[in-house]
């Protein structure tokens, strides 16, 4: 069955239980529930809604991330990054292999964008393909650096 070119979602979902690792935790007994919202047809990438209630810690990243906190705060730390609370409207980006430390003091909830990585090489060979199929870059790219006109 093909994929659809269009998929919608809504961030008010029925959220199903997704446990922390437990060797990560911290302080207090945090729950966390997630939805996932897309998923590309490669299977690189996924968008996810994700809540968690009160509680410390830690959380290793296999993939990049992007969060953007929809409800709640959070406060952050990671090494060379002193902690940091962070409120609705935030968006945070981890990189693959980051660690950092988790403090939920009431509750969170984030929408998270998901993307596996690829290596610096196959990057470079995927962006000369996309060039050669749309020599002009992708309109979004286009309309950053000169207008939606061109």
């Amino acid at each position: 069955m093909p994929v659809p070119l269009i998929q919608t979602g809504h961030c008010n979902v029925d959220l199903k239980p997704s446990p922390i690792e437990r060797s990560w935790i911290l302080e207090g007994n945090p729950e966390a529930r997630s939805h996932p919202l897309s998923t590309s047809a490669c299977g690189t990438a996924i968008t996810l809604i994700w809540s968690c209630t009160e509680g410390k810690f830690n959380w290793y990243y296999d993939f990049d991330e992007t969060i953007i906190i929809l409800e709640g705060s959070v406060v952050l730390e990671s090494e060379g990054m002193p902690p940091k609370r962070y409120g609705v409207g935030d968006v945070i980006f981890f990189r693959e292999g980051a660690h950092a430390k988790w403090h939920v003091e009431g509750y969170v909830k984030k929408v998270a964008f998901l993307r596996q990585s690829t290596p610096f090489w196959l990057g470079f060979v995927i962006r000369a393909v996309n060039k050669l199929k749309r020599p002009r870059g992708p309109r979004w790219a286009r309309q950053l650096v000169g207008g939606a006109g061109q």
